[in-house]
């Protein structure tokens, strides 16, 4: 009997700590209610109580209350071995004279489980005081505004350490944390202690924030890596918080998909922003700096000046910025030329795919009067590290802004410093603009120069620090004007609702920015001041901006609207317009 059981004792243990190891392994960041842990410490006390069977099997008849007493004694004895009350005594009395194999084996394996079953105790308890401790902490920031995020990660860590610095006191919460060994891990809790944040290993979905004062708010923030459990918890959150009042909802998510299924939802009290992180970083560098490609742009011979653009890599940041550039650069005395490398193959079908009548023949390259005027080159299957790549940019020699939108930071230093190098042999001085992730490697790059003292003059922009701050991220002032202008035709329920009325109001605001810093006649005054000519002018470059932008967004002219199908009747040349639509112009 003790052979058989000592086989079940053991094989129980081994089958445990497989399921545990597996368990691990397959989600280390441990989502499930019972974790690797907990599960471990089930399977050690199911062969605890295995071990003690042929120990209490000796003493009682093997009848029915006999069976019963037998097993109730084995778990009797488990539990005592968990609470570190164990006595190794009744192994040695059952084993005692038997200096067999087998009896060593058992009462080894046995001394294994005494030492054990305490550890597995006090990792249970303590896991247990933790989440204890985590409630409590919420507990007495009841009335305090919240701050909840989905996941412990840098860029939540980097938000809520911008949220502490800046005027808005409040509990700062990580849910689904996991409190791993590596040093990442290590590093991260550390950064979320000294924010004295609450962290819960709960995920977001499973905690009851409802029970939190109605009076204060709750700001809850998808931001994770996974966009679709972003998204996925974004609309847990919206129907589970519909009815409750100062809740705001940040989801960050850049799939076209996220855009269809939160504006699809019925968001109820809720306010609900999607943080796209690529459109928000193009919108936030051109509505700061700007003006700055427009200062660099050169006269070409006609009375104009030449914005040459060169964008390289076709990135969701590259394209973004090729689009943007081609609506935000629509200004009276400006012309734009954007070039854009990527070595797919297929890069301009792709893009095209996106925006047709963007890249028409009948648009792109082509002088309309009152229609935007642009020029975009896609140069396909061009790779930054070829001779090719060097050939054709050597071409472009009249490049006034260089943005650098690869896939990593160090493909985006490695070519931002190779493209000036290239341009410094042609003469030329272009500015240059690099997307870098890390905070550090940015700060770092400040200011570089090679080692004869020679600036490289690269603007490293993109960097967690400055994207996931809390004036970009709550407090946003590209928003807030954006806000305002859209309050002129609409209200504010529809500015947050409908993402096509949040961009559209982004895109004027950037645009207004840039009217006034560049001159535009008339456009510091109001309305009603104008001169005809003054606005009649700014009216045709509105629209010619305005132009740009809908068919950046995918809309091709149709006789009827049809968002669905993002047709436009107004997608034509200004004096083509009814007389009641030019008027809506008015910038």
């Amino acid at each position: 009997m003790m052979k058989v059981w000592f086989i079940i004792s053991a094989a129980i243990f081994v089958f445990g700590a497989c399921r545990a190891l597996l368990l691990f392994i397959a989600d280390k960041r441990c989502k499930r209610f019972l974790n690797s842990v907990n599960v471990f410490a089930v399977f050690v006390f199911c062969s605890a109580a295995a071990m003690f069977v042929p120990i209490y099997g000796q003493m009682f008849p093997l009848d029915f209350m006999g069976c019963v007493k037998i097993a109730l004694l084995s778990i009797h004895n488990a539990i005592r071995l968990f609470i570190v009350d164990g006595e190794f005594t009744v192994i040695t009395d059952y084993f005692k004279g038997d200096t067999s194999f087998g009896a060593t084996a058992f009462s080894t394996f046995a001394a294994g489980l005494f030492v054990l079953a305490p550890i597995m105790t006090f990792g249970v308890v303590l896991s247990f005081f933790r989440n204890i401790s985590a409630y409590w902490h919420y507990f007495t920031g009841f009335f305090s505004d919240a701050y909840i995020f989905s996941e412990l990660n840098d860029k939540s860590l980097t938000l809520a350490e911008s949220i502490q610095k800046g005027k808005r006191p409040g509990l700062i919460v990580f849910t689904d944390v996991f409190t791993g060994n590596d040093e990442e891990t290590y590093e991260m809790m550390e950064r979320a202690r000294a924010l004295d944040a609450i962290c819960f290993k709960k995920d977001i979905l499973n905690i009851k924030f409802k029970r939190h004062s109605k009076r204060a708010s709750i700001s809850f923030f998808a931001i994770g890596e996974d966009e679709s459990e972003n998204i996925e918890q974004s609309l847990r959150l919206i129907s589970d918080y519909r009815e409750r009042k100062n809740t705001n909802l940040y989801v960050f998510a850049s799939r076209a998909d996220s855009d269809i299924l939160l504006s699809s939802s019925d968001k109820g009290a809720i306010r609900v922003r999607r943080i796209n992180e690529v459109r928000s970083l193009i919108n936030r560098l051109l509505y700061d700096d700007g003006i700055n490609i427009f200062k660099t742009a050169e006269d070409d011979g006609t009375g104009e000046k030449l914005i040459s653009a060169v964008v390289i890599g076709l990135s969701p940041s590259g394209a973004c910025m090729v689009k943007t550039l081609a609506w935000f650069c629509q200004m009276d005395g400006y012309r734009i030329e954007i070039d854009a490398f990527d070595k797919d193959a297929d890069a301009c079908d792709k893009f095209s795919a996106t925006c047709p009548e963007l890249m028409s023949e009948r648009f792109n390259g082509v002088d309309v009067p009152g229609e935007a005027r642009y020029k975009i080159r896609i140069h396909s299957g061009v790779d930054p590290d070829t001779f090719t790549f060097a050939e054709e940019l050597s071409r472009i020699d009249r490049a006034t802004y260089v943005f650098v939108a690869l896939g990593s930071d160090e493909d985006n230093i490695r070519v931002s410093t190779y493209v000036r190098m290239l341009y410094e042999r042609l003469g030329r001085r272009p500015m240059i603009q690099a997307i870098i992730r890390n905070s550090a490697v940015k700060d770092a790059l400040t200011g570089i120069k090679n080692y004869r003292g020679q600036e490289y003059d690269i603007d490293f922009i993109g960097d967690l620090a400055t994207s996931y701050s809390e004036d970009v991220i709550i407090d946003c002032e590209l928003e807030e004007d954006a806000l305002r202008r859209h309050m002129r035709w609409g209200d504010e329920d529809d500015f947050w609702k409908h993402e096509y009325n949040y961009r559209s109001s982004v895109a004027s605001a950037m645009h207004k920015k840039a009217k006034i810093l560049c001159g535009m006649p008339g456009i510091e005054k109001e309305i009603k001041d104008r001169t005809e000519t003054e606005l009649v002018g700014l009216r045709v470059l509105e629209h010619k901006r305005w132009n740009a932008y809908m068919r950046s967004e995918g809309y091709v002219f149709a006789p009827t609207r049809n968002d669905m199908a993002k047709t436009h009747p107004c997608l034509v040349p200004f004096d083509e317009l009814p007389e009641k639509e030019k008027v809506k112009d008015d910038d």
